[in-house]
């Protein structure tokens, strides 16, 4: 005897139908965020990988090139490719960590920062005005299911790489 009630079905139904759509929204919205990443790396010359790491830099650093390579998921040998373009383009400047002579840091030049968020400056417009339309409650919420669903890709990404 099944302990499934007379509504249960069609409730279950319709929950899978919506799960299917947030997942299939979120995969057309990394496939949008990537159209719009090669774009702003072709503006400026930069493949996507390095605007990628770029970007860390500038939301983390200074970082160490080995610390910036594990947030990337890169092998080190390819993020000392990365940072010699980046900083050849004047993207960045490597520093030695005061603290110990021998480390180096990796931090952002401020004054070629804002040419990136110029670039980006159409998808933060929009999604300012996006926000508009919800309530502080449901921006929790939504913040909320954004950073469980980074964890989500962080945890695959690492599986994957530990592969």
């Amino acid at each position: 005897m099944s302990s499934v009630g007379p509504g249960d079905e069609g409730d279950a139904r319709r929950h899978r139908r919506l799960s299917t759509s947030v997942k299939e929204s979120l995969r057309e919205l990394s496939v949008q965020l990537s159209l719009l990443n090669n774009q702003v790396g072709a503006r400026l010359k930069l493949k996507e990988v390095d605007v990628d790491c770029l970007d860390l830099i500038s939301r983390h650093g200074p970082l160490s090139p080995s610390a910036l390579a594990r947030r990337a998921g890169l092998h080190p040998a390819t993020m000392t490719g990365i940072l010699d373009r980046l900083e050849r383009g004047g993207w960045i400047a490597r520093d030695r960590d005061l603290t110990d002579r021998r480390a180096v840091l990796v931090r952002p030049l401020r004054d070629r920062i804002g040419e990136l968020f110029h670039l980006y400056s159409g998808m933060t417009d929009s999604l300012d005005t996006i926000c508009e339309d919800y309530s502080d409650a449901e921006l929790e919420f939504l913040a909320e299911f954004l950073r469980r669903t980074v964890n989500a890709g962080r945890t695959a990404t690492d599986n994957l790489a530990a592969d």
